[in-house]
């Protein structure tokens, strides 16, 4: 017998004297005036009411260790700045445009901590001579709700990245390791991060906050940082995998009569992601999947001169113009994210031709919207439309 077949034995011996201990555990400490399946089902109400209870403080006390996480992570990489002696020039730098690196590193210091330093930072400062603070050119941020849960993750990320934007720019090319080490943080914030945005857009309402659309332009910016998604890229891809489908479907499915402003907003936040390459693929591959099954939909309501859902064929313009907007850019960026091995886009060119013949006479302006797209996806030569406003 191998070790493994061993360990798995002795893990099921000791389940099941566990079940048989807990058994008798119940049956001798059971009230006179109960059966021992009353007292059992007793003990697990008692036992689910419990959980009911601490849950919510576990989750609030995992969001403040993250949260320390973050301010933990952002104070040594600006105290690696320090120790590297790694200063900007000394050029005339806006004090409203730009935020000291102790105010805006994520670390919420008091000014009586501020004057009167800890004895590890004085013992860590010993070995090189102190500094002023140096400037760092963070950019100013909109005001965030302190009451959104999601806004400590947002600014965690915007802070991560403009800090690394400062390292590595000019002669300030510092080790990146430290990032690295802790993708764990970064990864966890952005988790939490889409956690919130997937639930708010399962179920958007009007009026927009501000706050939604800087978080998915800060995810963006993200993802387009190579070197650092690529160590949470494993972590966080069936998450924003996920993110994107909500999306798509918050704008397929609404059927809400002033339905267009919400859809309008999620459009836009579709091709903010679409607008890093390593997203926009499988953006392009979805929305054609979404196309393809509506064209294939529409084609048989028409050859059994069936009613169609007016709803539905509203809706389905947001993924024209949304890839459409995507395949500019794809032309623009002279990327190459288009496979035409797809099997989606292979699908919708090889139908092309007789979806626009079958359809254009019932359909006019959905067909000449196929036809477009087929013109960007046939021709990577193929100057942009200019056609920048929603349908």
């Amino acid at each position: 017998m191998s070790g493994m077949e061993a360990r798995m034995d002795g893990q099921t011996w000791y389940l099941r004297t566990s079940k048989v201990a807990l058994a008798l555990a119940i049956i001798r400490s059971k009230p006179a005036d109960k059966s021992s399946r009353e007292y059992t089902e007793h003990l697990a109400t008692l036992l689910s009411e419990g959980e009911s209870n601490w849950r919510p403080k576990v989750e609030a006390l995992e969001a403040e260790v993250l949260q320390l996480r973050q301010k933990l992570l952002l104070s040594t990489v600006c105290l690696g700045l320090f120790k590297d002696g790694k200063m900007p020039s000394q050029e005339p730098i806006s004090s409203e445009n730009t935020l000291t690196l102790m105010d805006d590193s994520g670390c919420d210091l008091s000014s009586e901590q501020r004057t009167q330093p800890s004895e590890p930072f004085l013992n860590s400062m010993e070995n090189f001579s102190p500094l002023p603070f140096l400037p760092l050119p963070l950019a100013k941020r909109p005001h965030v709700s302190p009451e959104n849960p999601l806004s400590s993750h947002m600014q965690f990320l915007q802070h991560l990245l403009e800090l690394k934007k400062f390292m590595e720019s000019g002669s300030l090319k510092t080790d990146l390791s430290l990032l690295e080490k802790d993708s764990s943080t970064i990864s966890d914030s952005v988790l939490q991060l889409l956690d919130g945005l997937i639930m708010f857009y399962r179920n958007p309402r009007l009026p927009f906050s501000n706050f939604w659309t800087e978080a998915v332009d800060t995810l963006a910016q993200l993802t387009s940082d190579y070197n650092l998604f690529n160590h949470i890229f494993k972590k966080c891809y069936k998450k924003l995998e996920e993110f994107k489908k909500t999306l798509l479907q918050a704008i397929l499915q609404n059927k809400d009569i002033n339905r267009f402003q919400v859809q309008h907003y999620i459009c836009k936040s579709l091709v903010t992601l679409g607008s890093c390459s390593l997203l926009r693929k499988s953006i392009i591959t979805q929305l054609l999947s979404e196309i393809n099954s509506f064209t294939d939909d529409l084609e048989a309501i028409r050859q059994v001169q069936a009613t169609y859902d007016v709803t539905r064929y509203e809706n389905i313009f947001f993924p024209l113009w949304i890839l459409e907007q995507l395949l500019q850019l794809e032309t623009k960026e002279h990327s190459s994210c288009i496979n035409h091995d797809d099997p989606e886009i292979k699908k919708f060119l090889q139908k092309l031709d007789g979806t626009v013949f079958q359809l254009s006479d019932a359909f006019p302006l959905f067909t000449f919207y196929l036809w477009r797209l087929g013109i960007h996806l046939n021709s990577a030569e193929m100057a942009p439309t200019g056609s920048s406003s929603l349908p």
